[in-house]
């Protein structure tokens, strides 16, 4: 069964006189508990398929269904609801408050949740399930990058997602560290999550179970992995590229 299925999407911005066309019909669908890397080239248009695949921005053409809704035709605060009951967010920055626990970063989304009873405990468990039971109470300064990334994962399963989206996961971490967060994203594909990963390095994409290219705003191709290689190996291969 398909969670994304894209089908024509275009997305063309307005530069001055001038129509930027970044996306030019990409059609591509990823099913439950696929695990899919995006790559491509500075200016492929990755960073503007995630946004879309993200509802953090409405494509100027195509059709999008997240979950069988199509959500190309929805306003914007259908759009939020959406992206906080159907996606989790990965960044490469982190981006977590920086006077504010590990624990407490971790219960964000739920203030902007319906279904935001039991706060504390859920964060608990979800920081638990990436290995941090033992630092919900650290403040980022405190923690190591791949235990601040943790925290970011821990952030993103908290409203219990369909689909996880991870933008260059391991971008700002060293070997050792990338793959650490690598197996706790395969551990979490194990147990059926859906993920979509953008990432720049061949050797982490191949832990994936396809990827998906993207040039000049166009799929150049989508073909399986192998999948033979696992985290450690694919961080130890992608060391200094």
């Amino acid at each position: 069964m398909a969670v994304i299925q894209l089908q024509g999407i275009w997305k063309t911005y307005r530069t001055g006189e001038v129509d930027v066309e970044v996306l030019r019909g990409v059609t591509f669908s990823v099913s439950e508990g696929e695990f899919v890397s995006i790559m491509g080239p500075s200016g492929s248009g990755k960073s503007t398929l995630m946004n879309t695949l993200g509802c953090l921005d409405k494509p100027t053409g195509g059709t999008y269904l997240l979950d069988g809704t199509d959500v190309s035709k929805l306003d914007d605060d259908e759009l939020a609801r959406i992206r906080n009951a159907k996606l989790g967010f990965v960044f490469q920055a982190y981006n977590l408050l920086p006077r504010t626990p590990a624990v407490a970063n971790v219960e964000l989304p739920l203030l902007y949740s319906r279904n935001g009873k039991d706060r504390r405990r859920r964060a608990n468990e979800a920081l638990t399930r990436v290995g941090l039971g033992e630092r919900t109470h650290h403040l980022p300064s405190q923690l190591s990058g791949g235990e601040q990334q943790r925290v970011g994962i821990a952030r993103a399963l908290i409203n219990e997602p369909r689909i996880l989206l991870a933008d260059e996961p391991t971008g700002n971490l060293d070997s050792k560290t990338g793959a650490e967060i690598l197996q706790v994203l395969q551990e979490l594909n194990a147990h059926g999550m859906t993920i979509v990963m953008v990432t720049h390095d061949e050797h982490v994409a191949e832990i994936s179970h396809r990827i998906v290219r993207l040039l000049d705003g166009v799929v150049e191709s989508d073909r399986p992995t192998t999948r033979k290689m696992d985290a450690k190996g694919a961080a130890a291969k992608g060391e200094g590229s």
